[in-house]
C-alpha cells in the first residue's frame, strides 16, 4: 500500500471509514464480528489510517475500533471526530463547538477506544453559534498536552478554515468528494494544497452508488437513512453515471469501485479517501484500487461524467455520513 501525508500524518493513501459498521446503513451492527475481521484484513494488507466518530452508533462505533486494533494501535493513525453531540449537558444530538465541549467530548472518545491520545481530531460539523478561534484554541491545548497530534475540520467554509489555520496549523480536511460530488474542487482542494493541509474524501464510492451494485432502494432496510436520500429518490435517473463508470471499469479489467477510488488517487498527493465497508471481500476489492492506473483517456472519461440529479442530503444540513 502506497502511502501519504496529510500535514504532518504520513497515512496509507487508502484509509478504512468504519461509520457503516455501527449506524447509518443496511446491516449496520448486525455482525460486530464480521466488522472485527475487516479492521484486521485492512491492517493486513497494510491500511493504517482509520476513521470513526462519537456520533457512529452513537458511541459505539469507537470502541468497536478500539477493541478491533488491540495491540496494534502503535501502527495506525486514529481519527475521530467531535461536535455532533452534546457533552456538556444530558448528551443530545446538535452542534457543538465550545471549548469546554471539545475536551469533553476527547475524553469520551479516548476511554471508548482505550487510547491515550488519537491522531487526528475532527470537528465533525461546524457549530454557528461558537466562533471558530474558540474552538481551535481548545484543540491547540490538547495539541500541546499530547492528548491529539492533529486536528481537522469537516464540512467547513474555505473562510472557516482560512480563519481556523491561522490559530493553529490545520492537518486534515474531510468533505464528502467522488465522482458524483465534485464541489470540493471549486474551493476546498485548491485551498488545502496552498495551506498544505491534506484531504480526506468520506463516502469516495457515493456511499455504495459508485460500486453499481444499488439499483433499487428497496435493498435498504427502513433504517437506511438513503432510503430518504435525494440522490437515491433519483435512482433510475443518476444510473447512468455508473454505466459510464462501469464502461471505464471493462476497459480496465477493474470493478466500478476500483475505478471510482482510482480516479481520486490520481488527483495528486495529500488525498487519503476513506471507503466504508464492513466485509473483508468489499475492503479486499478496495483496496486492490491502490495498484490500478488510469489511463490519460478513462481519466478524462471520468472528468466528464454529469452531475447527479439531487441533493448531498434531504435539507442539506449533513448530519449523517
Amino acid at each position: 500500500m502506497k502511502h501519504t501525508r496529510l500535514g504532518t500524518l504520513e497515512v496509507s493513501r487508502l484509509g478504512l471509514g468504519t461509520m457503516g459498521m455501527s449506524g447509518a446503513y443496511t446491516g449496520a451492527g448486525t455482525d460486530d464480528a464480521e466488522s472485527i475481521r475487516t479492521i484486521h484484513r485492512a491492517l493486513d494488507l497494510g491500511i493504517t489510517f482509520f476513521d470513526t466518530a462519537e456520533i457512529y452508533g452513537p458511541l459505539i462505533n469507537e470502541t468497536l475500533l478500539g477493541r478491533a486494533l488491540g495491540d496494534r494501535r502503535d501502527d495506525v493513525v486514529v481519527a475521530t471526530k467531535f461536535g455532533m453531540l452534546t457533552n456538556t449537558s444530558p448528551r443530545v444530538r446538535g452542534f457543538d463547538g465550545s471549548a469546554a465541549n471539545v475536551r469533553a467530548s476527547l475524553e469520551g472518545s479516548l476511554t471508548r477506544l482505550g487510547m491515550d491520545h488519537v491522531d487526528l481530531l475532527y470537528q465533525h460539523r461546524m457549530d454557528p453559534t461558537v466562533p471558530i478561534e474558540e474552538t481551535v484554541g481548545a484543540l491547540d491545548e490538547l495539541i500541546t498536552e499530547g492528548k491529539i497530534l492533529g486536528y481537522g475540520l469537516s464540512e467547513a467554509s474555505a473562510a472557516t478554515v482560512r480563519r481556523a489555520h491561522a490559530v493553529h496549523p490545520v492537518t486534515a480536511l474531510q468533505y464528502e468528494y467522488s465522482l458524483w460530488t465534485r464541489e470540493p474542487e471549486e474551493e476546498i482542494i485548491p485551498l488545502a494544497r496552498e495551506l498544505g493541509i491534506g484531504f480526506v474524501p468520506y463516502s469516495p464510492l457515493g456511499r455504495g452508488f459508485l460500486t453499481g451494485a444499488i439499483r433499487s432502494v428497496e435493498q435498504f432496510d427502513d433504517t437506511d437513512f438513503r432510503r430518504t436520500n435525494p440522490r437515491f429518490a433519483h435512482l433510475e435517473a443518476n444510473l447512468k453515471i455508473v454505466d459510464a463508470v462501469e464502461a471505464v471499469a471493462t476497459e480496465a479489467g477493474a470493478t466500478p469501485a476500483q475505478v471510482a477510488l482510482a480516479w481520486i488517487l490520481a488527483q495528486g498527493e495529500g488525498i487519503a479517501p476513506i471507503p466504508g465497508t464492513k466485509r473483508v471481500d468489499r475492503l479486499e476489492e478496495n483496496v486492490a484500487a491502490d495498484a490500478l492506473v488510469l489511463s490519460p483517456s478513462q481519466l478524462a472519461a471520468l472528468d466528464r461524467l454529469e452531475a447527479p440529479i439531487g441533493d448531498r442530503y434531504a435539507d442539506m444540513t449533513p448530519i449523517q455520513r
